[in-house]
């Protein structure tokens, strides 16, 4: 069975919360495979920590693409100067809503820190 997800780009701006899902985004891609926080997350992490390359099956999307089974919806929040943080969405419906649960919010570093043991059991 696949785990399906999505990697958004959002910029980081006052009063945005990153537990909850920016009005627009800057690009975003889909993973039919392995959208799971020990999968995908941990890669995203290691990508941004150590500068290391994604694994392959990234599929580039127009930014309005909405799909009804994916499981995972990534924000990657980044702005000049700034920290880059990410945030993980479990989805809980057939579309895609604003209520669904943010079940990580942090740095790429907290990230691995929480996920990065449970891939390598």
């Amino acid at each position: 069975m696949s785990t399906r997800a999505q990697v958004r780009f959002a910029t980081r701006e006052t009063g945005q919360s990153f537990n909850e899902h920016p009005d627009a985004i800057h690009a975003q891609f889909y993973k039919h495979h392995d959208g799971y926080p020990e999968g995908l997350g941990v890669d995203i992490a290691e990508s941004m920590i150590h500068g290391s390359s994604l694994r392959s099956s990234w599929e580039i999307e127009e930014l309005q693409t909405q799909h009804g089974d994916l499981e995972y919806i990534y924000y990657v929040w980044q702005a000049y100067d700034k920290e880059t943080f990410v945030s993980i969405f479990k989805t809980n419906t057939l579309f895609i809503t604003k209520d669904e649960e943010c079940i990580f919010v942090g740095t790429p570093e907290q990230l691995m820190e929480k996920y990065s043991q449970t891939k390598n059991d």
